[in-house]
C-alpha cells in the first residue's frame, strides 16, 4: 500500500514501472485508468479474498467504530474503495458463501443448511472454476461452509485447505495450539510463496472468526475463542450498551420472533451485563486476531514482489446481532442482519481514485462478476450480480441497482422464513408461513422500529413492494 512522497504519488510510480516491465511506454500514463488496465493485460492482477464470519458494517475503525482495533482493513480503506451500503441477499453463512462463490441468489442456487448440494452446473461456473479454466491459480483456505456434488472441488480450487472451528484451538505437532485465524494465515503465506510469479491466483482466506462456539457457553473465551496475539486487549474498555435495547423493542416484535433462535441465543451471550461485558471484548479480539493476522499475509505480498498487482477484498459473510432488539446471530430482514462491511484496495487504482466511500447498493452476489471482470474473464450470462468494477473506476453510473430480493429459506422450527426487498426507502419483508409481512419506511424511521405494514397511508406503497417481491421472485427462480 503506498503513501504520498512528493509531488508524484508512489502509486503513479509503480504503476509506471509495473507498465515499463511489460515493455508498455510511460505515456500511458496520460491514458485514463481503464485504458492503461487494458494495455496491461498480459499481466492479469491477483486477487487476495479475505471473509469474516458474523461481521455485520458498522463493526470496523474505519467505519466509525469508536474504539475496535482493525489498522490493516482502515488501510486498506484508505487507499482503496469503502462500500458502505453492502448487503448480503441471504442471511447466513451456508446460503451466503454459495451465493457469494455462485454469484447467484438462494432461490436459485439452492443450497442452504439442510439442502442437496450445490449442482454441478451452478460449480462448474462459480468464479473460482471460471478462473481456473482461464489460467488462474486458484485456492480456498478456510472455512469453506458450502456442499458441492462430487468432482466439483478440483473443478473449483488448485488448493483446497478447510481449517475448521469446533475447536478453533489446533494441536500443533510440537504440541504447542494455533487459532484458526493464524492458521489460515499461515497456510495463506505458503500459497503466496508457492506461486509462480508467472501465473495469476485467486486466493480466498475464509475465517471461522469472529463465529461463536454455539456448542460451549462459557462467557468470553468460551463463546468467543480469541488468538493468543491479541490477550488483554480491550480489558480497560468498559462495553458501552447495544443501540435498540429498550425492552420495549423486544415486546414489540411478533410472538414468532419473539421465541426465535435469535431471542434463545440471546441468553446463551448477552442477557446479563457480566456476561455482554465479557463476551463482547471477546468478541472484539476475534476481530482485531483477524486484523493482525491479514498483515501478516500483505506483508507476504511485498516479500514475494507481488503487492503492487494483488487486488484485496474483505468482507462478511453475513451481519450480526450483538444485543440490538433483545437478539443474537442473524437470519432475518433488519439491517443488522443483512448489512456487511467491503472494502477493496486495487494498487492500480490512481490517487485520485483512492480513499473513497461509496453509497451505491453493493451485495455479495456482485463479488463473482466483479473477480472474473478484473482478470478480464468474460462473465457468465446467468450471473445475478453486477460487476463493480465501474464503480471502482471511478465511472458515473446511472442505472444502478436501487433495489435488491433478499431471502432465507432453511428449515429450521426456530427460524422463519422470508423472503423481501431492501429498497432505498422501503424494506418489505414477508414471512410467508406466519402470514406476517413487514414494510418499513427507512426515511421516516431509520432503525426499523415501526411496521407500517397496516398504516392506510402506506397501502399504495404495500402493494408495489409486494409486488416487486413476487416479481423478483419469479426472476430468480431455478
Amino acid at each position: 500500500m503506498s503513501t504520498i512522497t512528493s509531488n508524484e504519488s508512489v502509486s503513479t510510480i509503480r504503476r509506471r514501472d509495473f507498465l515499463k516491465s511489460l515493455g508498455i511506454g510511460s505515456i500511458l500514463l496520460s491514458l485514463p485508468y481503464s485504458a492503461q488496465l487494458h494495455a496491461a493485460t498480459e499481466k492479469r492482477p491477483n486477487i487476495l479474498f479475505f471473509l469474516s464470519d458474523d461481521h455485520r458494517a458498522d463493526i470496523l475503525g474505519c467505519a466509525g467504530h469508536p474504539f475496535l482495533q482493525t489498522p490493516t482493513i482502515d488501510q486498506l480503506a484508505a487507499e482503496g474503495v469503502r462500500f458502505q451500503n453492502t448487503f448480503v441477499t441471504t442471511s447466513i453463512c451456508a446460503a451466503s458463501r454459495a451465493s457469494i462463490l455462485t454469484g447467484l441468489h438462494e432461490q436459485t442456487h439452492g443450497f442452504t443448511f439442510g439442502t442437496p448440494p450445490v449442482r454441478n452446473k451452478h460449480a462448474h461456473t462459480s468464479y473460482p472454476a471460471v478462473l481456473k479454466s482461464n489460467g488462474y491459480r486458484t485456492g480456498m483456505i478456510g472455512k469453506l461452509g458450502v456442499q458441492f456434488e462430487d468432482g466439483a472441488i478440483n473443478r473449483m480450487f488448485d488448493v483446497f485447505m478447510p481449517v475448521d472451528r469446533n475447536p478453533y484451538f489446533h494441536e500443533m505437532p510440537d504440541g504447542t495450539l494455533r487459532h484458526e485465524t493464524d492458521l489460515c494465515c499461515d497456510h495463506a503465506i505458503d500459497f503466496i510463496k508457492t506461486n509462480s510469479p508467472e501465473q495469476p491466483f485467486c486466493l480466498s482466506v475464509s475465517f471461522n472468526a469472529p463465529h461463536g462456539e454455539d456448542a460451549d457457553h462459557r462467557p468470553g473465551i468460551g463463546h468467543f475463542p480469541w488468538p493468543q496475539s491479541v490477550d488483554g486487549l480491550y480489558d480497560d474498555i468498559e462495553m458501552p450498551p447495544p443501540r435498540l435495547s429498550d425492552p420495549a423493542i423486544f415486546d414489540s416484535q411478533p410472538e414468532f420472533l419473539r421465541e426465535s433462535l435469535n431471542r434463545e441465543r440471546y441468553y446463551w451471550r448477552w442477557d446479563t451485563p457480566e456476561k455482554y461485558q465479557t463476551n463482547m471484548r471477546a468478541y472484539y479480539r476475534m476481530l482485531t486476531g483477524i486484523d493482525k493476522a491479514m498483515n501478516r499475509v500483505l506483508k507476504s505480498l511485498e516479500e514475494a514482489g507481488i503487492a503492487d498487482n494483488t487486488i484485496i477484498i474483505f468482507t462478511g459473510d453475513n451481519g450480526y446481532y450483538m444485543a440490538e432488539r433483545g437478539f443474537t446471530g442473524k437470519w432475518s430482514h433488519y439491517e443488522e442482519s443483512l448489512r456487511v462491511p467491503l472494502v477493496i484496495y486495487d494498487p492500480r487504482l490512481p490517487l485520485s481514485l483512492r480513499g473513497r466511500v461509496l453509497d451505491h447498493k453493493a451485495l455479495n452476489i456482485d463479488l463473482a462478476s466483479t473477480m472474473l471482470d478484473w482478470a478480464g474473464v468474460r462473465i457468465p450470462k446467468h450471473y445475478q450480480g453486477l460487476s463493480l468494477t465501474p464503480l471502482m473506476a471511478g465511472r458515473r453510473v446511472t442505472d444502478w441497482r436501487e433495489d435488491f430480493f433478499c431471502e432465507h429459506h432453511m428449515n429450521h422450527p426456530q427460524i422463519p422464513k422470508w423472503e423481501g426487498v431492501r429498497g432505498q426507502r422501503y424494506v418489505y419483508a414477508n414471512y410467508f408461513e406466519e402470514e406476517y409481512e413487514f414494510l418499513h419506511d427507512l426515511e421516516a424511521d431509520p432503525d426499523q422500529l415501526k411496521n407500517f405494514r397496516d398504516n392506510p397511508e402506506y397501502a399504495e406503497t404495500l402493494n408495489a413492494m409486494r409486488a416487486r417481491c413476487d416479481e423478483l421472485k419469479t426472476e430468480y427462480e431455478a
